[in-house]
């Protein structure tokens, strides 16, 4: 017997979508799940002594991801970017909801968009527990709620003169990807494309850094521009050593020296940690994220002088949408 999608001249509607394609129950059996999709609400149990650490992210067509890349990397950034900020907080990912607005029925890129989001799910840990579909534009948002300590949460808060300052894995390859997809490059495995359209959130690493690291945040809009948030909320400036940024792989090779450099700096979307710590825990810290594939760069100290230097003229903004405003 021919099901729903077979059946010539109609289109599933919104519930069907979500049936088929958003329901998945090895995922509705994570702890804590109390009652999954298909009521009003989701009902979720979060562990006894923990705090619920919550985001939000939204992804629109031409802004964060091209119209043209593969739905199933659409999926995976979309919620990968997300859980960017669970990382950042050194909580423990637990549940996400997704509300999805398409254009038009396009089963096809539904069921790879799907198959992309589904897949960092599992591979996170992450339960789909509710969302939405609805017809619009091409963007996806999602919220992503995790589970961390009262006392363990990695704030922008915490940092303190005399920290240094590090970074997880390598900067600039999401502005690097973003200029090779624009150039023509469509292979995946591409080092500078995988970076921007495949990134991966530090999850481990922030789990990693609990108890050693003074504060954190990912880089989400450049590392001057999330370095400046982190200076604001500890009340403290930093001193940047230029020569020290794990530049992406291919970058230099692709943009040069001074604007690899500039990439690092102010390109965003890298989605890796920067964090402060005192002298004494580099070592550890090294250790902890070296389990889990991570790596960790010094590249500078958190001061008592308001202001970032050591990045010569360096005066590029990061990412705003809207630049004319504050963050």
């Amino acid at each position: 017997m021919p099901g729903v999608a077979d059946r010539p001249g109609r289109e599933p509607g919104e519930f069907e979508l979500i049936a088929r394609y958003f329901l998945r129950r090895d995922e509705g059996e994570a702890t804590g799940l109390v009652l999954g999709p298909g009521d009003d609400c989701a009902l979720l149990s979060p562990s006894p002594g923990q705090h619920l650490a919550v985001s939000v992210d939204t992804s629109v067509v031409d802004v964060h991801f091209p119209a043209t890349a593969p739905a199933w990397a659409v999926g995976h950034r979309a919620l990968a970017v997300a859980l960017s900020d669970l990382a950042a907080m050194g909580a423990r990912a637990r549940w996400c909801t997704m509300a999805l607005a398409i254009p038009r029925m396009d089963e096809a890129w539904i069921a790879a968009f799907s198959d992309g989001f589904h897949a960092l799910c599992q591979d996170s840990g992450v339960a789909l527990v509710g969302g939405d579909v609805t017809r619009g534009q091409l963007s996806i948002s999602v919220t992503v709620q995790g589970e961390v300590p009262p006392d363990k949460a990695l704030r922008r808060s915490g940092g303190q003169a005399g920290d240094l300052l590090a970074v997880t894995g390598t900067l600039g390859g999401g502005l690097g990807g973003l200029k090779a997809w624009q150039a023509g490059e469509r292979d995946l495995e591409h080092d500078l494309l995988k970076a921007y359209l495949l990134p991966r959130p530090r999850l481990a690493a922030g789990l990693a850094l609990r108890d050693l690291a003074h504060c954190a945040i990912d880089v989400s809009d450049g590392l001057l521009a999330d370095l400046g948030h982190l200076c604001r909320a500890s009340g403290v400036g930093a001193e940047l050593e230029l020569e020290q940024l794990p530049l992406a792989v291919g970058l230099e090779a692709a943009l040069g020296l001074d604007a690899a450099q500039r990439a690092a700096l102010t390109g965003g979307d890298d989605y890796e940690l920067l964090f402060s710590l005192p002298a004494s825990a580099v070592d550890t810290a090294r250790q902890r994220l070296a389990a889990s594939g991570d790596t960790l760069i010094v590249i500078g100290r958190l001061s008592e002088s308001p202001g970032i230097v050591g990045v010569g003229d360096e005066r590029v903004a990061g990412w705003q949408h809207f630049p004319g405003g504050s963050s």
